[in-house]
């Protein structure tokens, strides 16, 4: 199972959206192994444009698995936090719950988004 953060969902669904992260995702969704959590899903239907998109989000919604935002994946984004201000990076909240998220079911995730770079090198 993978972690798909909405930066590699939004190329998936572009027509000119980059084609390595279209064929990741593709692969992923294929596989079966795609998941996502609430806070993408939100990021998601916040920015869906036409109804290409919004039919996209609804497919998805009845396929892909939802990984669960718990009490532990509060914690760990707190402590995530933490850690990247201790290390001078500011990061937004959502990619600190979708990393803590992915941490705590283990799974990794699928960005094209530098932030989680970053994140990966915090432990």
């Amino acid at each position: 199972m993978v972690l798909v953060d909405s930066s590699s969902w939004i190329e998936s669904l572009r027509k000119s959206g980059r084609q390595d992260v279209r064929d990741r995702v593709q692969s992923l969704l294929a596989a079966g192994e795609a998941a996502w959590c609430n806070i993408v899903r939100l990021e998601l239907w916040n920015g869906a444009r036409g109804l290409h998109e919004k039919q996209a989000l609804r497919d998805f919604e009845a396929h892909v698995p939802n990984l669960p935002i718990d009490d532990v994946v509060w914690g760990l984004s707190i402590k995530l936090a933490e850690r990247a201000r201790s290390a001078g990076l500011t990061l937004s909240a959502d990619d600190l719950i979708i990393s803590a998220c992915a941490r705590r079911h283990r799974v990794t995730v699928e960005h094209c988004d530098d932030h989680f770079r970053r994140l990966e090198e915090i432990h």
